[in-house]
């Protein structure tokens, strides 16, 4: 009886077994998962109830990726603070993410510890990257050894964001990293808070006569001049200095200027500077153009005039850094194929925008759609043209920057905006730097195990970082088990009397 009812029972699952399958198969596929890790703020996603039109650039690429491929996709987006935070996440959870944003000294210690995956040749050769990012981006990349592993995000300069009515020599004072250091500028300067910027700082002001010197001996080489490469090899040379002795100078110029800034920072200096708290920074470009965007007076839509300040941006004669935070895919990767299609995705000029609009930070990523914001956003008029004190308008050159990425609106040559004269030293100062700027401009190298710790050593000293808590504790502890021995001799026997209360004293 029972063998008949089993044998029933496979007859029936048999025949079923054909439905079942066809079942399965208007089953929807599972969801596809891309896990990035970003800096703080660093795409553009609007905030609840936040006025403007800000894209939600996350949501956007799921839409397109699902259309385009017929498979959903959930981002799982997480962010880091500082580069090494982001470096040890990934050194306890490899594995854990598809696409990281580091910056150009971390990628270069990722890829030399071969942490990271390389990118497609379908990818670098066929993708909007290949097809709309900066020339010079794109080189700097190809030359450096970078370009299979790592796709530039955003990148820039760093100087001085100042208020010019601080004095009547302060641009001048400024031309030089030396004018932090005067004393007519005591309290009304920061500085980051951070260790390789400041030590670039540092190394920038010991070595000021020699970086002036050859600015001399080469004049103000272009891209394609041929004492370019030169110039700029030995400008990086001496700005990535670690020698004991530079070290040292550089601990010693530190230790200088801290006695009489307003102090470090690392966000706060741009809201600092707005309110007039103070009035010079040490600023990453892109904190520039948030910070003179924010200060300058405006009117609101119901008319209202805004008091503010128009702030200026330099970077200083003797040199300047060239800095980028990049796309790169760790080790054990699980989504490399969606990895490359949200990088393509950024790489759309309209998506650059948007995280242009968002961020303030300056893209890779070239194209007319971008230089048309540039004009919408810098251009004072055309050539031939006059400000409002009737001095003709200067160009300001773009052609290194977009020169191949157009789509037709636009010949090569033609990528050049009219501005005053004063407005040349404000926010389109920070964000396209001229040919010149980025002939002195070095880039931050990898530093080894043995070398950071020599810096961060030097840094220690120049912060003068406090005692840590467990220590304050340990000492605590020990002396209090010492007084109370103490105390156990001299007053044994004696009624302890109550304590006072806290916040009051006894008076005997």
């Amino acid at each position: 009886m029972k063998l008949r009812r089993l044998t029933a029972a496979s007859l029936a699952l048999c025949m079923l077994f054909p439905f079942l399958l066809a079942l399965a198969g208007c089953a929807p596929e599972a969801e596809e998962v891309l896990r990035v890790y970003n800096w703080e703020d660093y795409i553009s996603t609007p905030t609840e109830g936040e006025e403007g039109d800000y894209v939600d650039l996350i949501a956007k690429f799921e839409e397109e990726y699902e259309a385009e491929t017929g498979k959903a996709i959930r981002v799982e987006y997480s962010t880091f603070g500082t580069n090494e935070n982001m470096y040890n996440e990934l050194k306890i959870n490899p594995g854990a993410y598809d696409l990281v944003c580091p910056s150009d000294y971390m990628i270069m210690k990722m890829i030399s510890e071969g942490m990271v995956e390389s990118f497609s040749d379908e990818f670098l050769q066929e993708s909007n990257y290949a097809r709309y990012g900066s020339p010079y981006i794109r080189d700097l990349f190809e030359a450096n050894g970078w370009a299979e592993y790592a796709v530039p995000y955003m990148w820039g300069t760093m100087g001085y964001v100042y208020d010019p009515e601080l004095s009547d020599t302060v641009e001048e004072d400024l031309s030089s990293w030396a004018g932090l250091w005067a004393e007519e500028y005591a309290r009304v300067a920061t500085i980051k808070d951070s260790v390789r910027d400041s030590y670039f700082l540092g190394v920038a002001y010991v070595y000021r006569d020699e970086l002036m010197q050859l600015k001399e001996q080469y004049g103000s080489p272009s891209l394609d001049d041929e004492n370019f490469d030169e110039y700029n090899a030995k400008v990086t040379e001496i700005m990535n200095r670690t020698d004991e002795e530079t070290i040292e100078r550089t601990k010693d110029a530190l230790l200088d200027l801290k006695e009489h800034l307003y102090g470090f920072e690392v966000d706060s200096g741009k809201q600092d500077m707005v309110v007039g708290r103070i009035s010079i920074n040490f600023a990453w470009s892109g904190d520039a153009v948030y910070t003179m965007d924010d200060a300058e007076p405006y009117t609101d839509e119901d008319g209202t005039e805004h008091d503010g300040i128009y702030l200026n941006y330099i970077v200083p004669e003797e040199c300047s850094n060239i800095w980028f935070d990049g796309w790169v895919m760790p080790k054990g990767a699980q989504n490399k194929e969606a990895a490359e299609a949200f990088v393509d995705f950024l790489s759309q000029p309209e998506n650059a925008v948007a995280n242009m609009n968002y961020i303030g930070y300056t893209s890779s990523v070239a194209g007319d759609a971008v230089f048309e914001e540039m004009v919408d956003w810098y251009a004072e008029g055309e050539e031939g043209d006059v400000d409002e004190n009737g001095d003709p308008l200067v160009p300001y050159d773009l052609n290194y920057f977009f020169n191949g990425t157009g789509d037709g609106a636009y010949a090569d040559g033609d990528y050049v905006i009219y501005v005053s004269a004063e407005s040349a030293k404000r926010q389109i100062s920070a964000q396209y730097p001229t040919e010149e700027v980025i002939a002195r401009s070095a880039i931050m190298q990898h530093f080894d195990d043995a070398t950071n710790a020599a810096v961060n050593e030097m840094w220690e000293e120049v912060k003068g970082l406090p005692i840590p808590l467990w220590a304050y504790i340990a000492i605590a502890a020990i002396a209090a088990v010492a007084v109370g021995i103490g105390l156990s001799y001299m007053y044994k026997g004696k009624r302890a009397e109550p304590k006072p209360k806290k916040g009051y004293t006894r008076v005997s």
